[in-house]
């Protein structure tokens, strides 16, 4: 069959249709970088920038919720620290929904690895999923462990240790109870809701830390810094809040906010000491960082619902101030889109 000048034409256009997704497709070369963007000296100076500045802005942010005793406006019992745990849940979460699950389904589907099994699965997905479930069940454990140990530790207590008192008409005796300004069920699940937090917030804290590291562009490096110094500084307002609930001993506090303030640093330090053999778009690499990113998504989400945002939310506190009701979904709201404008840039 002949066909008119007009049908070739279109044959022809329809042809370069179906050829563009294999061009598109053959130009991917898994660089980390490329060449013309590299520029070690310059990509070196804003690393040790971005060393000082997010040290500065973790220390400050998961230290700040702490002078409760000092400032009495960040004491937890108040009205504007609730607004402020309120904004930090808002970054959590849009860290967690907005900047690690995507890196990680992006990791988790390169073109870079291979179609069997990487591409025939949704692992970013199952990997958060499996997270979130472990991190339910770590809170459930844990928060029982303790209890039960409370409870035993207050059974001795009652039988073994009592009360002597004088009065002016005689004297009486009877078993001390348990401290429960001390060790009640809430301080218990702010003990565990803390620890839990932090292990999410190290896991894609080092990732991060250790990519802006071995990154050699400049163009890649300084959008990042400005990102990460805001995001890690409410971050650590929301997990500083939540050690400061828990009531830990100074040592503890001490060890909690040095990890955390120390850890994207010390992964930034790492990424420029194998920076000239580390390069992430390896398969290996990709995998390694995937699964850390969804399991760390994971993590970060579970916490900001569930931890953050429905303990204080379903408060009684909360619950019988409408006023107090409106400042905090305002505040999580301008947490949650602050993160996630960042996401231009990151």
């Amino acid at each position: 069959m002949k066909l008119s000048r007009h049908q070739r034409a279109l044959v022809n256009l329809s042809m370069c249709f179906l050829l563009l997704p294999p061009l598109a497709l053959g130009e991917c070369t898994c660089d980390q970088d490329r060449p013309d963007s590299r520029d070690k000296t310059a990509a070196l100076r804003y690393k040790i920038g971005a060393i000082a500045a997010i040290l500065v802005a973790g220390a400050l942010g998961v230290c700040l919720p702490m002078l409760g005793k000092v400032v009495p406006t960040l004491r937890p019992d108040r009205d504007f620290f609730f607004v402020v745990k309120a904004f930090a849940a808002g970054v959590i979460l849009s860290t967690g929904f907005i900047h690690v699950f995507p890196d990680a389904y992006e990791n988790l589907t390169s073109p870079c690895l291979a179609d069997e099994p990487w591409g025939s699965f949704p692992f970013a997905g199952f990997v958060a999923m499996v997270a979130a479930i472990g991190t339910l069940q770590i809170d459930m454990l844990a928060t029982s462990y303790y209890t039960r140990r409370h409870e035993e530790a207050g059974g001795v207590h009652a039988e073994d240790v009592h009360l002597h008192t004088h009065a002016s008409h005689g004297h009486s005796h009877g078993p001390v109870p348990p401290d429960d300004s001390a060790f009640s069920v809430d301080l218990l699940r702010h003990k565990v809701i803390s620890q839990v937090l932090e292990v999410g917030i190290i896991t894609h804290s080092v990732i991060i830390g250790i990519s802006l590291g071995a990154s050699q562009s400049p163009k890649i490096i300084r959008p990042l810094v400005g990102a990460l110094t805001f995001h890690q500084f409410f971050e650590g307002m929301g997990l500083g809040g939540c050690i400061a609930q828990a009531k830990f001993r100074s040592r503890a506090v001490v060890i909690m906010a040095l990890f955390f303030a120390l850890t994207t640093p010390v992964g930034i330090a790492i990424g420029i000491g194998i920076s000239n053999t580390y390069n992430e778009s390896t398969s290996k690499a990709l995998i390694v960082e995937g699964i850390f990113n969804a399991a760390s998504a994971g993590i970060l989400i579970y916490m900001a619902l569930v931890d953050l945002c429905a303990a204080d939310f379903m408060s009684p506190k909360m619950q019988k101030n409408g006023r107090l009701q409106l400042w905090v979904n305002a505040s999580l709201l301008a947490g949650a889109g602050c993160m996630s404008v960042l996401a231009y840039w990151a």
